[in-house]
């Protein structure tokens, strides 16, 4: 309780927090929940089962809370409770709605970015100045291109290229109207440039590092009487704005005083306030101020439920969230919408039926959260995501800017990263997992399926259906074609599993298949030898989930996997992505993952601090024709089997060669066991018994805790002895922990 106090959570969440037995934040909370309640943008990674949820939706309902709070009593004070953008104008800053399409503000206004390698971006502040004598600084944070200096309302936003505005660059150049001339020094990363305006003498000069660079410009008659507005255009760089809210690192000359200690009268607010978007006043029922969005109705429906359960004791206004997923009725979630809420927790497709139909609002949203934003970009909704966010104001109607989170199992991904610069301002990386890796407790071999070896789907009378990808071609044995293979190899999979299941007495794993018609046959093939979802304790018990099942039905089978009613989950990656379960004692990729960060994800799965876990991966020798399609249909009654390349809906998979790519990731070899599927007892630390604990001794696994033991009494004893020396020369010991 305490731990989540100093982290500066609303004691009502804290409560809850306590009652689910959280003694202790989670690193990635520790690291996260600060930096989103402080304001800031926050790209975190983290292992499935870290607290990540927490670690977003904590600082999300505060906030939204504290937000309503807010406008609640402004409304009891018989005051509007925002103003359109009234909070931005009221400071000098840089100006949220008078900038370029790649400049970036930071959260006080005064931090600015662009990250554009080709093209300048420019920004101009809130207020002008139109008689006195006044400075500002600038701080230069990087080695990018800049100029600095002075505007109008006319000019462009390209400062020093027209008559209307005066800069001077990095490079050692002034410039106006398009005119550049050599002024003063070049300056660069660490430098500070001062920026005077005098419009008693009607000049303009500059300053670096308290060093007076001398006169730079007159101010023509064309301009006397304008409002001049502190103004900056960058390329791939990065400047701090001060004003005078802070002590100035080099005071201005004397006259000269700060532009925030203008008087009124000579203090002129900006014209511009409609080239950003700004959210409207009006709060509408429909309209919430967080949105999370979620890859999946599990991982949704999860997210729904912690939402709930952290906010239990937030009251006075209380938080209404709403879960808007497909599959289930759009009229309850349209009903609950007029009635309003705050937090809206959903999936992709149905957030872009009620946005694009005018039924969900954006134009209060406080929060952005994409959840398993990896797994987004993998789905193909890069593009929703980049609509639903050129729709959301990117500065609300009581002046705060827009929050974006995204939660990603890795933030090495080149696409998470170009997502990330493109919806995001100067965002704090939270990387507690780094580049891949499998964890110590996973055990990972992999079997190959070799149809010419193995003869043995010659024979079978009985075997696992098929995905009739071949269907109309010649797969009878002795055709030696690669379809006749592809087939076999479809066979051997499914005996291989049961193989699998048996050899190491399996009584709870989890199975990835690549797509729902694999799994859907496979299901119907434990079912044929007795098992399936309506027999507990059959050895080949299982349930079923992927994108075609109903939702109750994958919510039910869903919680019978983790009662253990059965004991296998047979799924694909996208219905398996972000769900709450992890140490399983097996798993079994029956095809690679298209994504070879997706092995990880799957594998990681198995195993836990003091036991093993075993993943097992069938790789076809051969190369394997499967569905792909790109039809309208998506796989619902398409029967296309010609290839991609000859417009069709199959290709050709190369397990052979996603496995040499996992390797190369992962710079590590993987085991290849036989397909007797018997594991050596010494290939990994002796007889191993997968999701047992293993006791201690004998040259066999030890658990962390007893390997650390030793460490950590050392350390006790360490402890209290510098606790003891610090009593001696007078110190209390909530003292000494304050200087710790």
């Amino acid at each position: 309780f305490l731990a989540f106090l100093e982290m500066g959570v609303m004691p009502e969440i804290a409560q809850a927090v306590e009652e689910m037995d959280w003694l202790l934040p989670t690193d990635i909370q520790s690291e996260s929940i600060p930096l989103i309640l402080g304001g800031g943008d926050v790209l975190m990674a983290a292992e499935t089962g870290s607290g990540k949820t927490g670690a977003f939706s904590i600082p999300v309902i505060q906030i939204v809370y504290e937000t309503l709070k807010d406008q609640q009593e402004g409304k009891k004070g018989g005051k509007a409770s925002v103003k359109t953008g009234g909070a931005v104008f009221n400071k000098w800053q840089m100006n949220p709605y008078d900038r370029g399409s790649a400049f970036a503000i930071g959260g006080d206004g005064l931090c600015c970015q662009s990250r554009e390698f080709k093209e300048w971006h420019g920004c101009r502040s809130t207020k002008g100045v139109t008689k006195g004598k006044y400075y500002y600084e600038l701080s230069c944070h990087d080695q990018g291109l800049c100029r600095v200096g002075w505007s109008t309302m006319q000019a462009s936003l390209d400062l020093g290229t027209d008559k209307y505005s005066f800069g001077f660059g990095g490079t050692g150049k002034k410039s106006f109207n398009k005119q550049f001339d050599s002024y003063g020094e070049e300056f660069t990363m660490h430098d500070t440039i001062g920026c005077y305006l005098d419009f008693e003498k009607e000049i303009l000069l500059f300053s670096k590092n308290g060093k007076d660079l001398g006169h730079a410009f007159d101010i023509p008659a064309h301009l006397k009487g304008q409002a001049f507005f502190a103004a900056c255009v960058l390329k791939n760089a990065e400047l701090r704005f001060n004003f005078g809210e802070e002590e100035f690192k080099f005071p201005p000359k004397d006259g000269f005083i700060a532009l925030n200690k203008a008087s009124d009268g000579h203090t002129v607010k900006s014209q511009h306030t409609g080239t950003a978007q700004v959210a409207q006043a009006k709060n509408l029922p429909n309209s919430p101020k967080s949105l999370i969005i979620e890859p999946s109705r599990e991982l949704a429906e999860q997210t729904l439920n912690n939402v709930k359960q952290f906010k239990k004791y937030v009251v006075d206004p209380k938080l209404r969230e709403l879960l808007i997923i497909g599959g289930v009725s759009a009229k309850d979630q349209l009903a609950v919408l007029e009635q309003g809420v705050d937090i809206v927790v959903g999936t992709p497709g149905r957030i872009d039926d009620l946005v694009s139909t005018g039924k969900l609002n954006l134009s209060q949203v406080r929060f952005l959260v994409l959840d398993e934003a990896d797994g987004l970009l993998t789905q193909g909704y890069s593009d929703f995501i980049s609509r639903i966010h050129s729709q959301i104001p990117q500065v609300t109607s009581d002046g705060k800017r827009l929050q974006v989170i995204i939660c990603s199992a890795t933030l090495h991904s080149f696409d998470v990263k170009k997502l990330a610069e493109k919806i995001m301002h100067f965002p704090t990386w939270v990387d507690l997992k780094g580049e891949d890796s499998v964890p110590e407790t996973v055990h990972h071999v992999v079997v190959r399926v070799n149809p010419k070896n193995d003869r043995s789907w010659e024979k079978l009378g009985k075997h696992v259906r098929t995905d009739e990808v071949h269907a109309r071609d010649n797969t009878r044995p002795g055709a030696n074609s690669p379809e006749m293979l592809s087939e076999a190899i479809k066979i051997l999979k499914g005996e291989y599993i049961l193989r699998a299941i048996k050899e190491h007495k399996m009584d709870q794993a989890i199975i990835f298949c690549r797509t729902k018609i694999d799994c859907d046959n496979l299901e119907q093939y434990f079912i044929q030898n007795g098992g399936g979802p309506d027999r507990k304790g059959h050895q080949f018990a299982c349930v079923c989930l992927h994108g075609d099942r109903k939702p109750h039905e994958r919510k039910q089978n869903l919680e019978r996997f983790k009662k253990a009613d059965v004991k296998f989950l047979i799924c694909t990656d996208v219905a398996a992505r972000g769900i709450d379960i992890h140490g399983v004692p097996f798993v079994i990729n029956v095809t690679l993952p298209d994504e070879k960060q997706n092995y990880v994800h799957r594998i990681g799965r198995v195993g836990r601090a003091d036991r093993m876990g075993l993943a097992i991966s069938l790789v076809a020798s051969e190369k394997e024709k499967v569905w792909y399609h790109v039809c309208a249909n998506r796989g619902k009654g398409c029967y296309n089997t010609r290839l991609k390349d000859q417009g069709g809906c199959t290709i050709w998979y190369n397990e052979t060669q996603l496995l040499s790519d996992i390797e190369e990731h992962l710079n590590v070899i993987i085991s290849q066991v036989e397909p007797d599927l018997k594991i050596p007892v010494d290939e990994f630390d002796g007889k191993v018994v997968y999701g047992k604990k293993k006791a201690a001794g004998g040259g066999q696994y030890k658990g962390h805790v007893d390997a650390l033991a030793s460490t950590v009494q050392e350390l006790a004893a360490l402890e209290k002895e510098a606790q003891s020396s610090f009593l001696h020369f007078g110190y209390l010991p909530n003292q000494l922990f304050r200087r710790v």
